[in-house]
């Protein structure tokens, strides 16, 4: 009975054809490489206008791609270039330099980035400011990050350790220097001269990680917490938008040191 069997089964092998069953063999293999390797591998395409340049649903730690309303593709993250030689810098830039290391800001000076109506003249890259991490640094102008230093030390770290009892541990920040336009206005947007940074979410030394989209209903503390260093800003930057302003910050802080020559401040 064996025997017969085995006979049957190889008359049947001989039967078929092996170029049909290689020719899907090789399309199988090639649509999985393709899902593991030229689609995954693609970063996700960006934003132009208000909206972060971060993946839309914040899920942690951001994957980030910068915003530049001239690319049509994926694109990727730009490369930095450190500052190789000494710039002849003015007064104001050496001095903002040294209120940064008062504020014990980390940071490293850039080359200069210029790119179309983008750009900034003397970037620097900060990447913590005393003991919090700011994940991942942010490019921006030395005039914002001392800004930025200076509302975290005195009204982001003493308002999480009133409300939480913790120190901050990381800034996760969403956009820095990012080349676009203000959504639907045509507009360069702070975010292309190096004086806007937007923030995802505060971790704590204590494990919380507070997420700034709009807390629950009955999230009573963390409420009070977003709306205190909310309010605060205001104080420091003369942009503060956040969840509730409009759909496009619904996941975000935005703070900027826009130059208005009214001297208007708009914190919503």
């Amino acid at each position: 009975m064996a025997g017969t069997f085995r006979a049957v089964f190889l008359a049947a092998a001989r039967r078929l054809k092996p170029a049909p069953l290689l020719a899907a063999g090789l399309a199988l293999a090639a649509v999985s490489a393709c899902n593991t390797g030229s689609v995954l591998s693609l970063q996700p395409a960006v934003d132009v206008g208000a909206q972060t340049a971060a993946v839309p649903q914040y899920q942690g730690m951001q994957r980030l791609v910068p915003s530049n309303p001239y690319m049509t593709q994926a694109a990727y993250p730009r490369m930095d270039e450190p500052m190789t030689q000494p710039e002849q810098m003015p007064a104001s830039e050496t001095d903002c330099r040294g209120e940064l290391k008062r504020l014990g800001v980390v940071y490293t000076d850039l080359a200069p980035i210029h790119e179309g109506q983008c750009g900034i003249d003397f970037p620097v890259k900060v990447s913590a400011i005393g003991g919090v991490q700011m994940k991942p640094a942010a490019t921006l102008t030395c005039d914002m990050a001392a800004s930025f230093a200076a509302w975290t030390k005195n009204e982001l770290v003493p308002s999480a350790r009133w409300r939480y009892f913790s120190g901050v541990k990381t800034i996760h920040q969403g956009s820095s220097y990012s080349c676009r336009n203000i959504a639907g206005e045509g507009v360069l947007s702070e975010h292309g001269k190096g004086n806007a940074l937007d923030v995802m979410s505060i971790e704590l030394n204590n494990g919380d990680d507070i997420d700034v989209r709009k807390p629950g209903l009955f999230a009573f503390r963390t409420r009070g917490f977003l709306n205190n260093v909310r309010a605060d800003g205001c104080q420091y930057f003369t942009t503060v938008l956040g969840p509730g302003y409009n759909y496009d910050h619904r996941n975000h802080f935005h703070f900027d040191i826009k130059n208005r020559k009214s001297g208007y401040r708009a914190c919503r």
